[in-house]
């Protein structure tokens, strides 16, 4: 007596289900691919579902297409927001350096130079007797350095126009100390000139040093503000710290996924992509470091009134705080550059794996 087609299906499957173990690679895809009891595990399930946008997996078959989906999307969008984060934190600290080093320092110690100059000019054409040479002399120092002030950029069109009035103040004032040396000595008309001359450089509000001490107070703030490690500074660094961190836990993640789905020990990709975010991130922080400490020692050494002879010590030791930053400056290439390399180790890491699994046995 025949068996029927049911006997004969269920015959069939037996028969498949029998020779599993010795068959081909279609038969060991198939028990590859069936799930086990640790799938998931790895992955945090709001994570997961919130990544896992798309076509689910069907429930009678495997989970690894699907999991290894995910775990790309999550290392590309956390290498994205990284290099975002980590890029305008690092240029709001170096973006000032070079500014701070090339124009707004040397304004400060210019506009120093200049009282300085004019203290011991007005000393000069004072004196008992006169020194024409050495006011001559003085004179030609405060032109000369008021011209440094003048081509800073942080103090923006106000600053250029006040050292404009102030170098034409000059002027006056060297033009009316001139023609009290051609009068007489003791004369009255020599004492007026040197009384107005006197008026035009020590006058309360609209005199030179007081306008002098009034740009210099507006230098010192545009250094501050280039100096500052403010809240938004600290928001960024705090968020490009968090990223790293979860950056590098998903990269262990999916290393770990990895060897307990596929029995592979290493995955080379991701260990180098660690090993590069971990270096990456190192070197740029101690680079900011550095370079913030610079710049806040310049400040240090801006913010105290040095006298007339230590404003070039000053000057040199402001240099050499600011060394460098030029060149940690140009490191936020770099971390573009890095960002994309992070993304191509992702990718090559699990596209090997992906493709495993594009196209499933029916």
């Amino acid at each position: 007596m025949s068996a029927g087609p049911g006997a004969r299906a269920d015959g069939g499957a037996a028969a498949r289900a029998g020779s599993g173990g010795q068959g081909g690679p279609d038969a060991a895809t198939a028990v590859r691919r069936v799930p086990g009891p640790r799938d998931g595990a790895f992955l945090p399930r709001p994570l997961a579902r919130l990544l896992a946008a798309g076509r689910r997996p069907p429930p009678d078959g495997s989970t690894t297409a699907h999991e290894l989906a995910v775990r790309r999307r999550l290392l590309l969008a956390l290498t994205a927001l990284l290099t975002l984060s980590l890029f305008l934190s690092y240029e709001g600290v170096h973006g000032d350096a070079a500014p701070l080093r090339t124009s707004s320092a040397p304004a400060v110690l210019a506009i120093d130079t200049v009282l300085y100059a004019l203290d011991a000019a007005q000393a000069d054409a004072t004196g008992a007797p006169p020194s024409l040479s050495g006011f001559q002399t003085q004179i030609s120092v405060a032109v000369q350095t008021i011209s440094v002030a003048a081509a800073d950029e942080a103090g923006g069109p106000a600053a250029r126009q006040a050292v404009q009035t102030i170098a034409g103040l000059i002027t006056g004032y060297s033009n009316m100390v001139q023609k009290a040396q051609l009068q007489p000595e003791r004369s009255m008309l020599r004492d007026a000139y040197l009384s107005y001359a006197t008026g035009i450089l020590k006058g309360d509000d609209s005199g030179i040093e007081a306008r002098l001490k009034a740009l210099r107070i507006q230098q010192l703030a545009a250094v501050k503000r280039q100096t500052s490690f403010g809240p938004l500074m600290w928001l960024g660094w705090t968020a490009s710290t968090l990223l790293v961190l979860a950056l590098g836990a998903a990269l262990v993640e999916t290393q770990l996924f990895l060897r307990h789905r596929f029995r592979r020990r290493y995955n080379r990709r991701l260990i180098a992509a660690g090993a590069l975010l971990t270096a990456g991130f190192a070197t740029l922080l101690l680079f900011t470091v550095w370079t913030h400490q610079g710049m806040a020692d310049t400040r240090t050494l801006l913010d105290g009134a040095p006298p007339g002879p230590g404003i070039p010590r000053v000057g040199q030791d402001a240099a050499a705080h600011l060394a460098h930053t030029g060149f940690r400056a140009a490191a936020a290439v770099w971390i573009v550059i890095g960002g994309v390399l992070l993304m191509a180790l992702a990718e090559t890491g699990l596209r090997q794996h992906i493709n495993d699994y594009r196209f499933r046995p029916r």
